[in-house]
C-alpha cells in the first residue's frame, strides 16, 4: 500500500511541475501552442517508451466505446487551461483549484458509481478542502 501512496504523491508532484513548465511555455507562446507542444513531445516520449518496453499495440482499441476516447480532448483542455491560468493566478492557486475540481468530480463519480465508503465523509472531506482553499486565499489590502 505504501508503494501506491508514494506513486500517487509522485504523480501529484509531476502534475504540479508539468503545469508550471507549461505555464512558462505559454508565457513565450500561447496556451494553445504550449498545449500543442506538450502533446507532441508527450507523443514522442510515449511512443519511444512503449516501443522499448512493449505494450504500444497490445489491446483492442475498437472494442472500446466511442466516449472512451474523450480523455484526449479533455486532456488538451486541461493542459491549455492550466497553461493559461498559471501566469495569471499563480501555480499554487491554479493547483488548488484543479485539485478542488478533481475532488468534487471524484466524489460525485464515486457516489454515482456506488463506490464503497461513506458519501457523507467524502462530502465533508471536499468541504474541508474548499474551506482550506478559502482560508489560504491571499488577503487584499486596501490602499
Amino acid at each position: 500500500m505504501i508503494w501506491f501512496i508514494a506513486l500517487a504523491l509522485l504523480a501529484g508532484v509531476l502534475v504540479g511541475l508539468s503545469r508550471q513548465i507549461n505555464g512558462r511555455l505559454a508565457m513565450s507562446t500561447s496556451a494553445m501552442e504550449s498545449s500543442f507542444w506538450n502533446h507532441i513531445v508527450g507523443l514522442g516520449f510515449i511512443t519511444v517508451t512503449a516501443l522499448l518496453w512493449g505494450g504500444l499495440f497490445a489491446g483492442e482499441p475498437l472494442a472500446s466505446p466511442w466516449w472512451a476516447y474523450l480523455g484526449g480532448p479533455i486532456g488538451v483542455i486541461f493542459i491549455a487551461a492550466g497553461s493559461w491560468l498559471i501566469p495569471r493566478i499563480g501555480a499554487a492557486q491554479t493547483a488548488l483549484l484543479i485539485i478542488a475540481g478533481q475532488m468534487i468530480s471524484g466524489v460525485l463519480l464515486d457516489i454515482i458509481m456506488g463506490a464503497p465508503g461513506s458519501p457523507v465523509a467524502r462530502a465533508v472531506g471536499v468541504a474541508l478542502i474548499l474551506a482550506g482553499m478559502y482560508v489560504a486565499q491571499p488577503t487584499k489590502h486596501k490602499t
